[in-house]
């Protein structure tokens, strides 16, 4: 009698291999997605508070807020060092003693449950969907 050796796989093993990996992908991308979008969000969220102690210092130098805007300084886009723009920013209220810095989502932040982020002069956090525990770390 002949013994035959066999080497490699069978299509079956094949099969059950690929949907092993097809599983857990599926599992693991929307996590995935999910992680890029927070961390995103928190790159805004540390651009906008370093906008704000901009804001801060200009208003103890000019006693107004409106100065920094009129010279062009804040960047409108996150993150703030180029790249491609998660948020944009502008401002929902601007006086001479009081602002509203706004982050609305763009490009791949398009989808994000958090909504437009936004911050005041008196450092009050807010978001126009989800809770602020989940959206402002």
């Amino acid at each position: 009698m002949t013994s035959k050796n066999t080497t490699g796989f069978t299509l079956i093993e094949l099969v059950i291999a690929i949907a092993v990996v097809g599983i857990l992908a599926s599992i693991a991308y929307p996590s995935y997605i999910n992680q890029m979008r927070q961390t995103r969000r928190a790159d805004c969220e540390a651009a906008l508070m370093q906008l704000a102690s901009v804001m801060e210092r200009d208003f103890s130098r000019n006693n107004q807020y409106q100065d920094l805007i009129a010279a062009g300084g804040f960047s409108g886009q996150c993150p703030i060092d180029g790249g491609n723009a998660s948020y944009t920013l502008g401002y929902q209220a601007l006086t001479a003693s009081t602002y509203t810095i706004q982050a609305t989502p763009a490009g791949a932040q398009a989808g994000d449950p958090c909504g437009n982020l936004t911050l005041t002069n008196t450092l009050q956090k807010g978001q126009s969907s989800g809770t602020l525990a989940e959206c402002w770390q």
